[in-house]
């Protein structure tokens, strides 16, 4: 199986560059070679490969940004899948598409299923929805994943900005109200390469299998959490591992209510698995099970953590 992956660089798109290679050839280029804000490029790219499958975590995620650069944003979230969806149909070929919780504004009380009805607070979960709602438009085998709070052991996220902020300050301040579940990016990976495992690398049976399943589905960890009882695990974990911190402990971290600047966030990130968990027969992680792996691994790799 030929399989064309985006966004290499990125904290989903590096682990998918190693489960996919049991898989296939994993085929994929710089920026500056296939640049998702230029529509012709990825077109013409996409030609001259001719992959079996298309795999796409890249994206514009920075959120506050994208506010003032609406145009990109879409660009890349929106316009840029519409392009890949239609030249996977024209070449008959599957997409494998990440999205995110932010198509949602946040407001229901319980975990959103897929066919819950989206309305996005900002201008990145808009592009973002546009993205979806152009890849079913135009092509006929897709599975769009949707995910929230992704972090790895590598690359910027939440949890290794808790570490830098442990080690810097005695105190600091954690939003309380806005519920979600850390996803560690080797997990999407992992359960990406489980969903195609059947195929043993098979173009032909993939892309059946995708067809047969062709939708939308939630892709995170098990469990839900706060920002704040998030900083204060990570936290707890630094100490009870011996990593020199400057905050005492988890004690030491304040919660607060959203602050009401823009762009506006969802409160409520939870998203069901029951689709993708009993149409494949998975079963998703606890987050804390995951986070407390990642942390281990930021903690053996000690050039991840800085002296004091």
């Amino acid at each position: 199986m030929k399989i064309l992956l985006t966004g290499q660089s990125g904290q989903i798109g590096g682990e998918l560059a190693l489960s996919l290679r049991r898989l296939g050839e994993v085929i994929s280029f710089p920026r500056t070679t296939m640049d998702l804000s230029d529509p012709d490029q990825v077109r013409d790219v996409i030609r001259a490969v001719k992959p079996d499958l298309i795999v796409n975590p890249a994206a514009y995620t920075a959120v506050v940004k994208a506010e003032s650069e609406a145009a990109l944003a879409m660009l890349i979230n929106g316009e840029a899948p519409g392009v890949i969806a239609q030249e996977a149909q024209r070449l008959g070929a599957a997409i494998i598409h990440y999205s995110t919780d932010y198509v949602f504004d946040g407001t229901q009380t319980q975990p959103y299923d897929e066919a819950a009805p989206t309305n996005p607070l900002n201008v990145y979960g808009k592009s973002k929805l546009a993205g979806e709602l152009a890849i079913a438009k135009h092509c006929e085998a897709y599975w769009i994943l949707r995910t929230s709070w992704v972090y790895n052991a590598h690359g910027n996220n939440f949890m290794k900005t808790v570490i830098r902020m442990a080690q810097e300050q005695a105190q600091f301040t954690m939003t309380a109200d806005q519920f979600g579940a850390p996803t560690w990016a080797k997990t999407i990976s992992r359960v990406t390469h489980e969903l195609l495992a059947d195929s043993k690398g098979n173009a032909s049976e993939a892309l059946g299998r995708i067809r047969a399943t062709t939708g939308i589905y939630h892709l995170t960890a098990g469990g839900e959490t706060s920002w704040y009882e998030y900083a204060s695990f990570i936290v707890d974990h630094l100490r009870a591992r011996g990593v020199p911190t400057r905050i005492a402990g988890s004690a030491a971290i304040t919660p607060i209510p959203t602050a009401p600047v823009l762009p506006n966030r969802p409160k409520s990130s939870r998203l069901a698995l029951a689709k993708l968990e009993s149409t494949f027969k998975l079963h998703l992680p606890h987050w804390r099970s995951d986070a407390t792996k990642c942390l281990d691994e930021i903690i053996d790799n000690s050039a991840q953590i800085r002296p004091l």
